[in-house]
């Protein structure tokens, strides 16, 4: 199964490419600052959501760290 990492998930042109590959059969990695605004992606097949601030080195680490495993 094919992966995509996904920044800024929660809406707009985000949102509408974790919908596409979802429904293409991706597993999507789904991240943005507040993971509230994008509960409903974690309804759709093969999607993991997950906060992420691009801004903030610590962060960007550990959520790829946490991918890996």
């Amino acid at each position: 199964m094919k992966t995509i990492f996904i920044t800024g998930a929660s809406s707009g042109i985000g949102k509408a490419t974790v919908e596409l590959f979802s429904a293409n059969g991706w597993r999507v990695i789904a991240t943005m600052r507040n993971v509230e605004k994008g509960k409903e992606l974690v309804e759709l097949p093969n999607v993991v959501v997950m906060p992420l601030d691009v801004t903030n080195p610590g962060n960007l680490s550990a959520s790829i760290g946490t991918i890996r495993r």
